[in-house]
């Protein structure tokens, strides 16, 4: 199989997934969290329409990481920040990723059983713990406050 096209069309098909997921997310999020934890979310809107050119540093950064994307989409989506801001900077840092993580992948193969036997593994733990981290503080914090006022507020009662 062509590594080259394998890339692109899961490129292609990432970036639709999160193309879509930036849709839904603000209906999603009207009909499930309050009025006041969507307002609150919207400060990463604003945040992104001060520096373009940092959030996009941010994003492609974001995107680099071995770190699951949803949590930055659902942000991104429940906020309404433009596919135009974030899916550009999100297409190099995935097609950036997603190579490497390929050419990786010839390691991989040559240690299959290793990989079979470690796929319940601290790592794998870890990194769904980190997930569901991430997405909790984009909940439950005021990000208003944090940004306007340096001061770290967790609200709880998002739901409707």
């Amino acid at each position: 199989m062509n590594i080259w096209l394998v890339i692109v069309i899961g490129v292609a098909g990432s970036v639709l997934g999160r193309y879509i997921l930036l849709l839904y997310a603000p209906i999603l999020a009207k009909m499930y969290l309050k009025e006041s934890k969507n307002n609150d979310i919207q400060i990463l809107r604003e945040k992104m329409r001060e520096n373009v050119w940092k959030g996009q540093m941010i994003i492609l950064a974001y995107s680099l990481l071995p770190l699951p994307t949803t949590p930055l989409f659902l942000g991104a989506g429940i906020s309404k920040i433009k596919a135009k801001y974030i899916i550009p900077a999100f297409i190099i840092g995935k097609f950036t990723s997603d190579t490497i993580a390929l050419f990786a992948g010839a390691y991989a193969v040559e240690n299959t059983q290793t990989i079979i036997d470690n796929t319940f593994s601290w790592k794998s733990a870890l990194s769904l713990v980190f997930g569901l981290i991430l997405i909790f503080c984009l909940f439950v914090i005021d990000w208003r406050t944090l940004i306007h006022s340096k001061k770290l507020i967790l609200n709880f009662k998002i739901w409707k």
